[in-house]
């Protein structure tokens, strides 16, 4: 539960308009910088949270609180953030009049940066997305490569605005690439545990060839 003082409560139960976001992003090394989407920088506890990259909540909003998965934050500009991947982020929900009063929406880490026409999108990473990831391999029908990386072995340039749907039919039928497919096309499905013996045919396993 969030410690909410009770005269910033009182001011967003009435709606009031001095209410602002504020970013704080803080290096391992304690480099820090700050955003708002104030018109007007502010000035948090000696650090100066500038408004001229017009950060706003984007699919932040939400998402604060114990939302496990990837938050986003956008702006017009990302020169100042270029080198600040795994900086821990905080935002704040404060009184622009009054910046002492100010409560804490969400905390984590900026786990990538992204360009979007003029501006960009900085991916942030909640307390529990680490519960996310992936670690080691799963198996499944589908390959886990991407498109044109090293285990997929083919250079994406040789195939202008192709686009793979990383299923075995189409790695060997389209791409010739059976030999790089890093997925598990014989593994048995749901149907599995509805099969029974059969007379009859042919059981080499060459069925989907």
């Amino acid at each position: 539960m969030r410690d909410i003082p009770n005269e910033l409560a009182d001011r967003i139960e009435s709606g009031a308009a001095t209410l602002c976001r504020v970013w704080t992003l803080e290096r391992a090394d304690g480099g820090r910088l700050g955003f708002t989407d104030h018109d007007q920088d502010l000035t948090v506890e000696g650090l100066v949270c500038s408004a001229s990259v017009g950060w706003t909540a984007g699919a932040a909003e939400a998402g604060v609180g114990t939302a496990p998965g990837s938050l986003a934050a956008s702006g017009v500009s990302s020169g100042e953030l270029s080198d600040w991947d795994g900086a821990r982020v905080e935002l704040w929900r404060m009184d622009w009049m009054r910046p002492d009063l100010r409560v804490r929406l969400w905390s984590g880490t900026l786990s990538r940066l992204r360009r979007e026409g003029d501006g960009f999108v900085a991916e942030l990473d909640g307390p529990m997305a680490a519960l996310e990831r992936v670690v080691g391999r799963t198996y499944g029908r589908m390959c886990d490569a991407r498109f044109g990386d090293a285990r997929c072995g083919l250079n994406a340039g040789d195939w202008p605005g192709a686009t793979c749907d990383r299923r075995w039919a189409s790695c060997v039928g389209v791409f010739g690439n059976g030999i790089n497919f890093q997925g598990f096309p014989d593994i048995a499905g749901d149907d599995f545990l509805t099969a029974y013996p059969a007379s009859g045919g042919r059981h080499d396993g060459g069925s989907r060839r």
